[in-house]
């Protein structure tokens, strides 16, 4: 009974079962039908808005193409109407250029016309003269008893003599233009060459002044019983000179570089106050080895400003030691520089090697740094010591024809001539004594007034122009230029003298009347 009872339960349960799952299978369906149909309603709002969102967009895009098209299209019309308008000016010029073409064709027929008449004028009387020139040759033969033939050879002997002399005169006419040309040319090289460097000179004497800070260091200079003084003068070379100026001494010495070495010495000695015998002989040496260092250093420096390579270190050291030489007072460290360098520049104007140019400027005054020169004059023994060190023979020429004692071989001993004349001759590098100039001054109003017809003579500039009053009764105004050729010609045969002289002949004549 049992048993009956648990199975009809579970009859009854399997069914309520069945029933519950089928009723959840429906909710599930409808549910599903539910949400399909929203989403289904939602989309087509949403593919709504996407229509309508594309055509406002498709509207505007429609609308902004016609847009730019009218524009193009209204752009398009204005160039063609400018295009219009220009081929119809193009056709009224064309217009224009016919008529007058045809007006130009109209009168280049006449003008044809009229020069075909002129032609026929101009025949006939070519005819009419060859006519008279046959009956005037016919004449000439029987009054001057010569045949035509004779006549020709007489002619073409006077044509060809005068031909020969125009062509004498014509040559003449080239030399002159080309000298003066080359002269110019030469003139402005040179200048350029001199405006485009500049440098100080100094004038140095055979005494270096020295100041004391007050007159007991003189007292203290000279020591007891003189024994500083002479030692100062022992170890350096150089005589010392305690005068009456004030808080001064001077040091005399025909050498530069002891002077040199003498006055950094004393300096040196005069701002430390130690003044005895050792003090000074010690350092006296010291200071000799700061020269020397100072000098070499002075030569790398000038090698390394010219742009002058591979030099020999010896050759160096002797162009170091030019720093504390003079020629005629001017610098001769200095002067070699301003030698390179403006024969440097001459070069490259002429189109020749500059750096070799710059090399012998350098070195063409090397043979002064050796004491003596037993070997002969310094350009020979510059020349020596270039050969030595291995110099090209260019180089050595040019040291050697400096002074024109050789001949050069190149065009760079040529400049090298001409700079180191420059540099010499310029105002105020080398020393001239007083009486030398008055001398040179009163050689050149001599030459002037050795003339006839010269009045007075004036020497201005110092030395660089004279001025020439001529009597107006003696020399004419024509006569006045060839006056001033002479004196030039003169001046330079007669004369030596740096630079130039500019010769100026006045000739006047004055009337003076007073009214009263």
């Amino acid at each position: 009974m049992t048993i009956i009872y648990f199975i009809i339960i579970g009859i009854i349960c399997f069914f309520i079962g069945f029933l519950v799952q089928k009723k959840v299978q429906q909710f599930k369906e409808k549910s599903a039908k539910t949400v399909a149909e929203k989403l289904i309603e939602g989309a087509k709002k949403e593919a709504g808005k996407y229509k309508i969102t594309a055509e406002l967009e498709l509207k505007a895009e429609y609308s902004q193409k016609r847009i730019d098209f009218e524009r193009e299209t209204r752009n398009k019309r204005k160039e063609i109407e400018l295009l219009e308008n220009k081929v119809q000016e193009k056709e009224r010029n064309c217009d224009r250029k016919q008529d007058l073409l045809t007006k130009k064709e109209h009168e280049l027929e006449l003008l044809r016309k009229d020069v075909e008449a002129k032609d026929r004028a101009v025949k006939a009387k070519s005819e009419k003269f060859d006519s008279l020139i046959k009956l005037e040759n016919e004449k000439l033969q029987s009054i001057s008893g010569m045949t035509q033939e004779e006549a020709k050879k007489v002619l073409l002997a006077n044509l060809e003599e005068e031909a020969r002399y125009e062509a004498r005169e014509r040559t003449k006419k080239i030399k002159e233009e080309g000298e003066q040309q080359a002269l110019k040319e030469v003139r402005r090289i040179t200048t350029t060459a001199i405006e485009r460097y500049a440098i100080e000179h100094t004038i140095e004497t055979t005494t270096s002044t020295i100041s004391l800070p007050n007159e007991e260091m003189k007292g203290r200079l000279i020591g007891r019983e003189g024994r500083n003084i002479r030692a100062f003068e022992t170890a350096t070379g150089v005589d010392l000179v305690i005068d009456d100026t004030p808080e001064t001494v001077s040091a005399s010495c025909f050498d530069p570089v002891k002077r040199e070495i003498a006055k950094i010495t004393l300096e040196r000695l005069v701002a430390d106050g130690r003044i005895h015998p050792s003090r000074i002989e010690e350092l006296t040496k010291k200071v000799e080895k700061e020269v020397v260092e100072a000098m070499n250093k002075a030569g790398e420096e000038m090698c390394i400003e010219l742009r002058v390579k591979e030099i020999h270190p010896e050759i160096v050291k002797l162009l170091g030691q030019l720093k504390f030489r003079t020629s005629y007072g001017q610098n001769v460290l200095q002067h070699s520089n301003e030698v390179a360098v403006i024969a440097g520049l001459m070069a490259s104007e002429l189109g020749l090697d500059e750096e070799f140019a710059r090399r012998a400027g350098l070195l063409h005054d090397i043979g002064k740094a050796i004491p003596g020169k037993e070997g002969g004059t310094h350009q020979k023994v510059g020349a020596e010591i270039a050969k030595k060190y291995g110099e090209c023979d260019i180089v050595v020429n040019s040291i050697a024809a400096h002074h024109k004692d050789v001949e050069p071989t190149s065009p760079i001993a040529v400049l090298v001539q001409a700079s180191d004349a420059i540099s010499g001759a310029r105002p105020g590098a080398r020393r001239e004594t007083f009486e030398a100039y008055i001398e040179r001054l009163e050689k050149l109003e001599n030459v002037v007034n050795s003339f006839d017809g010269v009045e007075k003579s004036y020497v201005i500039q110092a030395g660089r122009e004279v001025r020439v009053i001529v009597s107006p009764e003696s020399i004419s105004d024509a006569g006045i230029t060839e006056l001033a050729d002479s004196i030039a010609q003169k001046i330079e045969g007669e004369l030596k003298y740096p630079g130039e002289i500019k010769v100026t002949v006045i000739r006047e004549t004055r009337a003076v009347e007073y009214a009263k």
